[in-house]
């Protein structure tokens, strides 16, 4: 019979690894609605200002007519113009209220769960596990794949495709030797880039500098000067040390072999700054650096996990050779997650689940006394005999060993 507080729910728990399943679009919400704000406060100043000075022009008759007509003409161009805005900033903020409506319904399921021998507990675990598996896609760029998958389980509202593949986008474009998305974000997010102390946009001017420079010509050369007075510069009380780095590259040329200025001309820049904009633009979105797919498989191993595990013993025919004593009964020592597994925590247990008078057999097994004797008697073995519950191999009794643990 299974113990009932071992298959009791800790809804808690669960929570901790769905926070970015409410916390990205409330960060999403919190941006459109600044974006909107700020475009409305730009369009309104712009219309309230040039109605003022037109009807000032007016009344002083420094405007004519015709110029009075032709300011009309403007300002009801920019009302429609920000109507639009506000119409796309609205469809937005509806798209992201749905999602939210959807994922607190999705949490809520849980909460009327309280058992994992719940069958609602299976359902609402292979939806999760879609979910999980649709976020390891979108970060590794298979947004087809993630897309068939979120259609195929009717989940759009639980994932945030769009989000994903307007990063993969940007990456993608980094990894293609291109800062023009990636500065275009940086501009969208100035404000919250600079409370985080990142420095995206720093790295972004320092490699188009590098590039004018790589090209060599005289006239790229005193573009990449103008470039840095007017982007790299006001960066210099922040980063003094890399700026007079990237100085020093007009004195060195793409050949060099002098460090530091080896490495910045290196291609391999390019992969670091699509790293740096992934790590920004997630702790930005409030998201975890990894999949939520590798965050919940290495609490489940860790919970799994003990010290024997990764113990092992040379078998006889090939001293060379190790294999785990307890591969065949536990997940954490089979072939495919002993490596996955190697580095994650033991588990923590408040409660033992040990059998009582532990002896170990001499193929490195070990049983509860009660249990072998059990299993001897029902296999008509001799008295003095003992047999192993999962190899069938037999033993004598005396050749077993008490097991103590401390």
């Amino acid at each position: 019979m299974a113990d009932h507080e071992a298959s009791k729910i800790n809804h808690d728990n669960h929570l901790l690894l769905d926070q970015p399943l409410l916390r990205l679009p409330y960060e999403l919400l919190r941006k459109n609605f600044r974006s909107a704000h700020y475009s409305f406060e730009k369009d309104s100043t712009f219309v309230k200002n040039l109605l003022k000075d037109t009807a000032t022009g007016s009344l002083n008759g420094k405007t004519s007519p015709e110029d009075v007509v032709k300011n009309l003409d403007v300002m009801l161009a920019r009302m429609r113009g920000m109507k639009r805005k506000l119409s796309t900033y609205a469809d937005e903020e509806t798209r992201l209220y749905k999602q939210v409506d959807a994922r607190v319904a999705h949490l809520r399921e849980l909460s009327d769960v309280h058992t994992v021998e719940d069958v609602k507990y299976e359902a609402w675990s292979r939806k999760r596990l879609d979910r999980l598996l649709v976020d390891y896609l979108l970060r590794h760029g298979y947004n087809s794949s993630a897309v068939a998958l979120a259609d195929e389980r009717d989940m759009r509202d639980l994932v945030d495709i769009n989000t994903f593949v307007a990063m993969s986008k940007i990456r993608k474009s980094l990894e293609n030797r291109s800062v023009q998305e990636a500065l275009a974000w940086c501009s969208e997010n100035k404000k919250a880039l600079r409370n985080m102390n990142s420095n995206l946009e720093f790295m972004l001017r320092c490699q188009q500098f590098i590039e004018m420079l790589r090209a060599g010509t005289p006239a790229n050369c005193t573009a990449a000067i103008a470039h840095a007075k007017r982007f790299i510069v006001p960066f210099n009380d922040t980063y003094r040390e890399q700026v007079e780095s990237v100085a020093g590259l007009l004195a060195y040329r793409p050949g060099t072999t002098l460090e530091p200025y080896q490495s910045l001309y290196s291609q391999d820049r390019w992969t670091k700054l699509a790293d740096i904009f992934v790590e920004a633009h997630n702790k930005l979105l409030g998201l975890p650096s990894f999949p939520l797919l590798h965050i919940a498989l290495s609490s489940g191993l860790s919970a799994l996990k003990t010290p024997a595990c990764h113990s092992s013993q040379t078998t006889s025919s090939s001293p060379s050779h190790h294999t785990s004593l307890t591969t065949s009964v536990c997940p954490i020592c089979s072939t495919e997650l002993n490596d996955l597994a190697r580095h994650v925590p033991y588990a923590h247990h408040s409660k033992s689940h040990v059998e009582h008078d532990l002896l170990l057999l001499p193929n490195g097994r070990v049983y509860g006394k009660a249990r072998l004797e059990e299993y001897a008697d029902k296999a008509g073995l001799p008295k003095g005999q003992v047999k192993d519950l999962v190899t069938g191999e037999s033993f004598s009794t005396d050749d077993l060993k008490k097991v103590f643990i401390t």
